[in-house]
């Protein structure tokens, strides 16, 4: 991915090391799971043996559960990083031109980047709807109509949106005119800070 150098301007990386960014992502998600487990526990729950029990419905076996488990996620995963790219394209100046998907392999973990900068405002805005498009939106859904397998891949999806989250903390006091980048190797960003 490539660096812009533009006029007026010093870049500035903001990055967090590769532990401490997985620390932190799962941090991110416990004051979701303190929020939403005993909500669904007091509106849904008899028992909480009863919610687990009807976590898989019971005309799969075990094979087929573990199946439709991994497609799920592999299907919530890809949509995952497409929504990055949606909401950031249409930010960018080149549109979807502008948008790279992934995989770093060595972590088995896809990606997204926007390889043209963005006004903070945008960055946080595209960094923030799978989160709430496949956490948030479903766990609250699920919150209403009991649906236990809902509510399960709500609570995953929010919690893989964890290091979307501290990205978003990491930039979140920047005023939101300024510049930011995705950073081409490490976790973290380029900030365009003008000179």
């Amino acid at each position: 991915m490539e660096q812009f150098e533009i006029p007026g301007y010093k870049m500035e990386e903001m990055t967090i090391d590769a532990a401490k960014a997985q620390i932190n992502s799962i941090v991110y998600f416990i004051p979701f799971a303190v929020l939403f487990l005993p909500l669904y526990y007091f509106f849904w729950g008899d028992g909480t043996a009863d919610i687990f029990k009807n976590l898989f419905p019971k005309e799969m076996n075990g094979l087929m559960t573990s199946v439709t488990m991994i497609l799920v996620i592999l299907a919530g995963v890809v949509l995952h990083e497409l929504i990055h790219g949606i909401t950031w394209c249409l930010f960018a100046k080149e549109g979807f031109k502008s948008i790279k998907f992934g995989v770093i392999w060595k972590a088995v973990t896809p990606y997204c980047h926007c390889k043209e900068p963005l006004k903070v405002k945008h960055y946080i805005i595209g960094a923030i709807m799978p989160g709430l498009l496949l956490g948030i939106l479903p766990a609250v859904l699920a919150l209403i109509t009991g649906n236990i397998q809902l509510f399960a891949f709500g609570l995953f999806f929010t919690m893989a949106a964890g290091g979307d989250f501290m990205m978003i903390n990491m930039i979140r006091k920047l005023d939101m005119e300024m510049l930011v980048q995705d950073h081409p190797s490490k976790i973290g960003c380029i900030v365009y800070k003008t000179i």
